[in-house]
């Protein structure tokens, strides 16, 4: 398992944008310009995520929670990811692991995730997520 083939290259930039497009999306001043649609082309049919609270949701949970934090932070939302691994690869197929350090409103957290991702021509940078799941390493602040 290589930390350069092409499959993990195209799933380490899928997290890097789409945690980019989390913070266009969810800042007032940049969401009118943000295309929704590109969050709704990167989950695969399938699609399960756990967050840190335990919560399953499934694909559409997840795009209408996704939806509905539209806008909700004014300048004081920003996710940094760093530590991205490969624990396992297949041809088609690849788990990623990763630190998500989120500032939301004065409030810092800190999550591992673990992510499945399978190719898909039609998906943004080539590959679709499949199953995500989050545990905290640092709690939001309080």
């Amino acid at each position: 398992m290589s930390q350069q083939s092409p499959l993990f290259q195209k799933a380490s930039a899928e997290v890097l944008d789409f945690h980019r497009f989390f913070e266009a999306w969810y800042d007032a001043t940049t969401a009118d310009n943000t295309d929704f649609g590109r969050c709704e082309r990167t989950f695969g049919q399938a699609f399960h995520m756990i967050p840190p609270t335990g919560r399953l949701f499934d694909r559409a949970q997840t795009i209408e929670l996704i939806r509905t934090n539209r806008a909700s932070f004014h300048g004081d939302f920003s996710i940094e990811i760093s530590d991205i691994r490969a624990s396992f690869e297949t041809e088609d197929t690849i788990v990623l692991t990763y630190v998500e350090a989120q500032m939301r409103a004065g409030k810092y957290s800190r999550r591992q995730a673990s992510a499945l991702f399978t190719t898909s021509s039609s998906a943004p940078n080539g590959v679709e997520w499949q199953h995500l799941h989050e545990t905290w390493l640092q709690m939001p602040e309080t």
